[in-house]
């Protein structure tokens, strides 16, 4: 039992190494991208105090070169998804009343694990099993989950501290208590980062987890399982299957002591999920939590008084860094016609100048999509749009899956600002423009807020601040975050919390403190120091 009030070690942004040429960090990482690929470790489930071996192997395959086999992992059904969440149950109340800095302590430690020691392992399987170059996987894999894991143990205790007033005779508080079940965790495969937060930052606030990566993630999720359990992780509090989607959803969403689920996805699976809750709503012990984020259909939108070499820049770094794999890419942009020839020179030189190719060599910038599914859905995108009557592919448009899934930036330019690829998601390396009139600004707003059904991100560039506090305001509900003069992309933890609301989910803000209430029961108590012993109130009395 703690008795002290403490606070946490002070917490920063983990800074981000650049792996320029000369420097050790770009030595070090190529040497152990060089050691991964040499290796193709088999992986264990981890379900309590078990590393669950099926011998149903699956292969992970590295998306710029499909004939490498990474890792393979070791597959399981139902029954593992059972084992999963009974093993929860079983951690659930002596983790769930661990003293809180004990909890932190652990987090603190792993986020200074994977920042120090873990580095290049952490880097080397995200870029190698999700095709990231070492810049995005830096910025991904290793800082934003040390600020994940740092920030929400600040952001904890500022909430535990957060207490109710108390009047003469009477001491007010309330307990923040994880919530009564097991927490679903379903991470999507393009943020490793992600991929940790969505199982943590519950298991930080007492709760315990049944988490299930995406498959293209296991290897580096199985790096973040070692390095929890050498933090002090207990076994039961963090259970990691490696179970089909639907097979894994189909126990854990009818469970009766489900108690939230933390989803980063598909509109439509986060969908379905809801849908099954929905339909299982009788049989829970409580009403289960679901946090969502989900997918966009990111806009840029450039007033003429804009900077035209800002408005390119932006749109090459937000539509391409990782391949536009990124719910907030910018994949949809208003230019205006006075600005466009200008735009479109600095975008086709900047495009020339990117290279494609893995991400062993570090002067590419745009590496692999992850999946021959994904290679099609995309692919199929740029087809139609080379066939389509008022469209054009003015860079990019090809593709090849000899090697791996590559296809190149695409830029398409659309007359129609309703065409197909302006408003539905492609969550692959396509942006469309639409060049609209000046004079017609006004009539482009309601245009881009109703375009999709995504609120996600979305920015505007202009230098009149006139016409930013008109776009902000017009748009206010069409992204949950809103950007001025810069890239939709690149949200950092404690400086803009990350979430969108209508098909892009509930809006719960990972990396603040929003998002940590999700995974609490609050009680409230109140004690009277001198109970009353009498029940007439003064009221009561006679007399006038």
């Amino acid at each position: 039992m703690g008795r002290s009030i403490v606070t946490i070690p002070p917490v920063k942004n983990e800074p981000v190494l650049s792996y320029a040429p000369g420097t050790p960090q770009r030595a070090s990482l190529k040497k152990e991208l060089e050691r991964m690929r040499s290796e193709a470790r088999e992986l264990p489930m981890w379900i309590g105090s078990e590393r669950v071996e099926t011998g149903n192997l699956v292969e992970l395959r590295v998306p710029h070169d499909t004939e490498h086999v990474l890792a393979r992992y070791h597959e399981g059904g139902e029954e593992h998804v059972r084992q999963a969440i009974d093993a929860a149950l079983a951690a659930r109340q002596e983790w769930g009343r661990m003293a809180w800095e004990d909890r932190a302590a652990i987090f603190l430690k792993a986020a200074d694990l994977i920042a120090g020691p873990w580095r290049d392992r952490i880097n080397a399987a995200t870029m190698l099993g999700q095709s990231k170059n070492a810049f995005q996987a830096e910025i991904d894999a290793v800082c934003e989950l040390a600020d994940f894991l740092r920030f929400n143990c600040e952001f904890m205790t500022e909430i535990y501290a957060d207490q109710p007033y108390s009047p003469d005779g009477v001491w007010n508080r309330v307990e923040y208590r994880p919530l009564e079940g097991f927490v679903f965790a379903v991470p999507p495969f393009n943020f490793s980062s992600i991929a940790a937060n969505l199982a943590c930052a519950p298991a930080l606030l007492g709760n315990t987890v049944v988490w299930k990566p995406s498959y293209q993630t296991n290897l580096v999720c199985q790096i973040y399982m070692e390095i929890l359990h050498e933090a002090g992780l207990p076994d039961g509090v963090i259970n990691m299957i490696y179970v089909p989607g639907r097979v894994a959803g189909d126990v854990a969403l009818k469970h009766p002591d489900l108690a939230g689920v933390h989803f980063t996805g598909s509109t439509g699976t986060f969908q379905h999920m809801w849908r099954t809750i929905g339909e299982n709503i009788q049989n829970y012990r409580s009403y289960p939590r679901i946090v969502g984020e989900t997918g966009g259909k990111d806009f840029v939108l450039a007033h003429s008084s804009a900077d035209p070499v800002a408005v390119a820049t932006a749109l090459t770094r937000g539509a391409f860094e990782y391949q536009g794999q990124k719910c907030s890419a910018a994949s949809r942009a208003y230019i205006p016609a006075s600005m466009w020839d200008d735009v479109r020179e600095r975008l086709l030189e900047d495009l020339e100048s990117i290279t494609m190719g893995g991400v062993e060599d570090f002067s590419n910038f745009v590496n692999a999509v992850i999946d021959e599914a994904a290679f099609k859905n995309i692919s199929g995108y740029i087809d139609g749009a080379r066939e389509a009557e008022g469209v054009e592919i003015i860079a990019g448009g090809k593709y090849d899956d000899s090697d791996g899934w590559f296809i190149e930036p695409t830029v398409i330019v659309a007359d129609d600002p309703k065409y197909q690829t302006m408003c539905e998601e492609i969550f692959g390396p396509v942006l469309t423009v639409h060049v609209y009139d000046d004079e017609k600004f006004e009539e482009i707003l309601p245009i881009v807020d109703e375009s999709s059904p995504y609120a996600l991100t979305g920015s505007v560039f202009a230098r009149e601040r006139e016409v930013i506090v008109t776009v902000t305001r017009a748009l206010e509900n069409a992204a949950g975050n809103f950007y001025i003069n810069d890239k939709p992309t690149g949200a950092v933890v404690n400086q803009q919390p990350f979430g969108g609301a209508r098909a892009s989910g509930t809006n719960d803000k990972a990396g603040s403190r929003m998002n940590l209430y999700r995974w609490l029961s609050a009680r409230t108590i109140k004690e009277a120091f001198v109970s009353p012993t009498d029940y007439r109130y003064p009221f009561l009395e006679e007399g006038e």
